[in-house]
Parts: structure tokens; C-alpha cells; sequence
């Protein structure tokens, strides 16, 4: 049997490049090295900005279109809703009594966004959003977690977290290695990281003229204002771009025609949108090929052998507890 990796993706908007070069694409290789355990983290959603149920359920049911367009094969990846299997929240409250607050207190994200004005992150779900992330993972005794560099605070408290639990309990919980992914972050359409929350993204299934508008209306080197001011590339979010899905000579030819200023933003814009598209080419082929039926079926699957897994799991750490 393979080793388990888990690792989960927020339905808070269409899935985009920034996720798919990101982590999605990353899933899809260790399919053949791996059983990656893959959730759609919509319970993590409900610590944002409030969406509507029905607007909530659409996003989860798109965000499966999309995983299954980018590749992730059912019968390789157990895939599944996170709230169709109630051990997830059960075992977070369970964790949430051997988690000293100082440990959600210091967790990098929820700092940065408590000094955000308004109340909008001031809840207990957001401070304990952690402790379900790392129920999310211990369920299924994983090997490891795929996971970009800005997560391993996120890792390390879940690996703190099953210590404190097993040195109380006993050995019940397994510690997960991270799987550290090296795509560098990929840049937006306003230069900023690519994020849902910015509104700069670019869908995996957007058209190909979606794709090339998308891209030319990208910010360029703010001190190139015309096609004969020479520029540098290195500060050109265009460029970075081309260097995650362009071949090399290309970058390379894009690169000298900014610094010499013989090729303008116009044609590198338009260039990057031709090898941007023929990269998403076969994930559009395969949208087309995802029904509502196969959908339904792979979440109705999912949450089956996803609750048989899990169930084993709680029901070990109920017994350690005392709850059975």
C-alpha cells in the first residue's frame, strides 16, 4: 500500500493558476507515488467573510469540477467534502483541550489579521482554525503534507499538537513530515500574489480569450512607460509568469527584448498567453468531460471511505481520552 499524504483546498472562488502551479499540480504527480487524502475545506471557508449556503455548496461542487479537470484521479486520491465526515470537527474539539491558547495566539496568520481594522477575523474559528487543520491531518495518519513554505508554521503546530497529545494519552497520533513544494509565488494580475482574496487571479478554466485579456491587462515594469525605455525583467511580474510556464529559450528571448527594448509588453504579454494556454489546453478538454453526475458520485464515494478511514482514527482516540 502507498503512503498517505493529505492536504486541503478552501471553495472560496474558482480554482487559479496560483493553486493549481501551486499545490494542485504537485497532487496530481504524487498520485503515482502516494494515496493523497485530498478535502475541499469548507468548514475552513466559514472563517472568512460570510457566503451564502447556496453560494458556499456551488463553490465546493466547482472546486471538485476543477480537481478532477486538473487531473486528480478518484481511483488514485481519496477525494471528499470535509464536512461529510464528522470526525473532522469531532476530533478538532477533542485536540482543542490539549491546545494552550499562546500556541493559536503566535500562529503567524492569525497575527497578521487580528491587526486587520473591522471584526470580521476577531472570532474563535479563525484562533482555532489550527487546531481543525491539524485534526484534518491526524485523522488519516499521513506520511507527510505537501505544503509551500508559508505553512510549516501551520505543520509544526499540528506536530505539536499530537505530541502533547500522545505524551498525555499515549502513542495514538502520528507526526507528519512536511513535503515542502518549490514553485515560487506565482504573481497576480496587479503584481501582488496571485489570491482569490485580491481579486487578481486567473482561473484554470478560463477560455482562451479569457486568458489572453486576463494577461495583457497584467502590470509590467513600472519604469518601462514606453516600448523604447528599456526595462528590467527581474521586476516585471510578466516575466515571472513566463518563467513557470514558458520554455527557456522564450524566457530567455523575452529577457533580452526588455532590456534592449526591442520587444514590447504588448508582444511578451501576448506570447506568455500562447504558452499559458496550450499549458491549460488539456484541463479545458477535460472540464468538458466532468458531469454533475460524476461529481455527485465522487463525493458520495469519497465520503464513504473517507468516514471508514477517519472512524478508525477517532475511535483510537476516543478510547485514549476515555469518551468510549
Amino acid at each position: 500500500m502507498m503512503p498517505t499524504i493529505v492536504s486541503g483546498i478552501q471553495p472560496t472562488g474558482r480554482m487559479h493558476l496560483g493553486n493549481w502551479l501551486g499545490a494542485v499540480s504537485n497532487w496530481v504527480r504524487l498520485q503515482e507515488t502516494h494515496q493523497p487524502v485530498l478535502f475541499v475545506a469548507n468548514l475552513h471557508a466559514l472563517t472568512g467573510s460570510p457566503l451564502a449556503s447556496g453560494v458556499l455548496c456551488d463553490l465546493t461542487t466547482q472546486l471538485v469540477r476543477d480537481l478532477l479537470a486538473c487531473g486528480v484521479d478518484p481511483a488514485k486520491s481519496l477525494l471528499f467534502c470535509q464536512s461529510d465526515v464528522p470526525a473532522h470537527a469531532l476530533l478538532h474539539v477533542i485536540l482543542s483541550m490539549v491546545t494552550p491558547l499562546p500556541w493559536l495566539e503566535r500562529v503567524p496568520t492569525f497575527k497578521d489579521k487580528r491587526e486587520m481594522a473591522g471584526d470580521e477575523w476577531h472570532h474563535y474559528g479563525f484562533l482555532g482554525y489550527p487546531v481543525l487543520q491539524a485534526a484534518d491531518i491526524l485523522l488519516y495518519h499521513p506520511v507527510g503534507v505537501p505544503v509551500g513554505k508559508d505553512q510549516l508554521p501551520h505543520l509544526e503546530l499540528t506536530r505539536e499538537i499530537a505530541r502533547r497529545f500522545n505524551h498525555r494519552y499515549g502513542p495514538v497520533l502520528t507526526e507528519p513530515q512536511d513535503m515542502v513544494t518549490d514553485y515560487p509565488v506565482l504573481p497576480g494580475l496587479d503584481g501582488r500574489k496571485m489570491s482569490k482574496s485580491y481579486g487578481n487571479t486567473i482561473p484554470v478554466t478560463a477560455t482562451a480569450d479569457e486568458v489572453l485579456v486576463a494577461v495583457k491587462s497584467m502590470v509590467t515594469d513600472p519604469q518601462r512607460i514606453r516600448k523604447t525605455d528599456p526595462g528590467d525583467p527581474t521586476r516585471c511580474p510578466v516575466f515571472a509568469l513566463h518563467g513557470v510556464v514558458s520554455p527557456p529559450e522564450t524566457c530567455e528571448e523575452v529577457a533580452m527584448g526588455c532590456r534592449q527594448a526591442s520587444m514590447g509588453c504588448v508582444a511578451c504579454k501576448t506570447m506568455c498567453a500562447g504558452h499559458l494556454n496550450d499549458r491549460l489546453s488539456p484541463i479545458r478538454e477535460r472540464a468538458d468531460q466532468v458531469t454533475d453526475a460524476w461529481v455527485a458520485e465522487v463525493l458520495h464515494e469519497g465520503q464513504r471511505r473517507a468516514n471508514d478511514r477517519a472512524n478508525q482514527t477517532l475511535q483510537q482516540v476516543k478510547a485514549a481520552v476515555g469518551l468510549v
